[in-house]
């Protein structure tokens, strides 16, 4: 088991990482401004789910793999930036309503979690971040060492959810009021779109 100190470190960084604006954070900003409060949480479950998938990646060495063969890395990489690139022209080229009592929105809360799922698993970077991060604080002497990645990995996904929670309440609130004018909502999918692709090619021109 992992000792209070460590615990305590580890958690005081992560903090730090999770509040500090990423493209976890700029995708669930954007969902919830032009979708709502709702789909922008289901938008961070998203991520929190991709994220606890990177964690069972670096606890049995999968992500080991990625990171000595550069080839692979590439294609996940490249993947992961077309995905998110798709998803921006998409977001460019659809027209949304003229009125948000109409009652529709941009994106579903079901397609949310399951883009957000895919653009995260999608990337390698974190699948490297979570295989060098998360053994700096496990102790062998402490006792299982899978059993301590596990409650490490958990740890930072629980906190990243936390973190995009609280941006997407923020954004939703927010989201709320710009909605209410015309010229937002003709323009709000153009700069969800512009995000994405942002995003996607930042993933893309990202190095091992």
């Amino acid at each position: 088991m992992i000792d209070l100190f460590t615990l305590i470190t580890y958690v005081i960084i992560v903090l730090g990482f999770v509040f500090i604006p990423g493209p976890a954070t700029l995708l669930t900003v954007a969902r919830a401004t032009t979708s709502g409060t709702k789909v922008g949480i289901v938008t961070g479950a998203g991520i929190a789910a991709g994220d606890v998938v990177h964690t069972f990646m670096a606890i049995v060495g999968i992500s080991a793999v990625i990171a000595t063969s550069a080839m692979l890395f590439n294609i996940i990489k490249y993947l992961g930036a077309a995905y998110l690139v798709f998803l921006g022209i998409r977001a460019i080229l659809e027209k949304t309503p003229a009125q948000v009592s109409s009652g529709a929105l941009p994106i579903t809360a079901a397609q949310a979690f399951r883009q957000a799922v895919l653009a995260e698993v999608l990337n390698p970077k974190t699948a490297l971040f979570f295989l060098a991060f998360l053994p700096q604080f496990v102790r062998p002497e402490n006792g299982s060492v899978m059993l301590q990645l596990a409650i490490l990995g958990l740890v930072f996904v629980l906190l990243g959810l936390l973190s995009t929670v609280v941006f997407a309440v923020t954004a939703g609130r927010l989201g709320t009021f710009l909605r209410r004018n015309p010229t937002v909502l003709r323009w709000q999918g153009k700069v969800v779109g512009t995000i994405y692709c942002a995003v996607g090619a930042r993933l893309a021109l990202q190095e091992r």
